[in-house]
């Protein structure tokens, strides 16, 4: 028998199935953040929390999953409503008897070069993903990826993104010791003068296991750079469809 685990809540069981949430702000979710800074507190239906949705939290401890899910993650600006609730959701939904695990780890404003072996940003997500897997005995079973924003204000950064992010794929599945890790990217929806650059490396990589969805077109806030609550919703079932398609079932 299993030994019980001091670290969890008595009322809380462990996930089954963990997924990491990584990249910058439109994965730490900017959805209802007004331009005063705050969250607008807004939760559509697709978001609610569920019972078999979790989320590991800064301090290393598997808790009830809500909105907004990086606060204290993120801490540098205010979080609202990203695509990590309505991806969980619409998983479980699919996934009977399956408790869905988040691991949190995105940060607003940081480029690829920021997520290298090495980097701060990079050794916390590889722990947090460990640390996720020693306190509940589940199984990560994909990398969620929206990153590259600010990767296309120069020439420069757009044209060594493919190479960059190839290089952090190969070292988080060597890290986690998941040579097969499912990663699913996300194609920017928004950025600067060398965006296309950026979205056609991120369409353009061809490795196993690691696919794209295409954020292109879905609506952002006055800011023209983050996804509005509502596209958030989408996005978060544009993952999952992608993760139920390719990857579901599969070890």
């Amino acid at each position: 028998m299993e030994a019980p685990n001091p670290d969890q809540k008595s009322d809380i069981q462990n996930p089954t199935q963990i997924f990491i949430l990584s990249g910058q702000s439109n994965m730490a979710g900017r959805g209802g953040v007004t331009k005063h800074h705050h969250w607008d507190g807004v939760v559509p239906h697709e978001c609610q929390p569920h019972p078999s949705i979790l989320r590991f939290s800064a301090k290393l401890h598997w808790e009830p999953a809500r909105e907004p899910l990086h606060a204290d993650i993120d801490t540098r600006k205010a979080c609202g409503v990203g695509p990590g609730m309505s991806f969980a959701n619409a998983v479980v939904a699919r996934a009977e008897g399956e408790r869905v695990g988040l691991v949190p780890c995105a940060v607003g404003g940081t480029a690829i070069k920021e997520w290298a072996r090495g980097e701060e940003l990079y050794e916390s997500m590889v722990a947090r993903s460990k640390e996720s897997v020693n306190k509940s005995g589940g199984r990560i079973k994909a990398l969620l990826w929206y990153q590259g924003e600010s990767d296309a204000s120069t020439d420069h950064d757009a044209e060594a993104y493919q190479q960059n992010m190839e290089a952090f794929i190969s070292n988080v599945r060597e890290d986690l010791e998941l040579p097969s890790l499912p990663i699913i990217q996300v194609a920017l929806a928004s950025g600067d003068k060398y965006k296309e650059k950026v979205r056609e490396a991120q369409l353009g990589i061809n490795l196993q296991n690691v696919v794209c969805v295409d954020a292109k077109g879905l609506h952002l806030k006055e800011d023209h750079l983050h996804l509005t609550t509502e596209a958030q919703v989408k996005l978060g079932h544009m993952l999952a469809e992608a993760y139920l398609k390719h990857f579901a079932g599969s070890d």
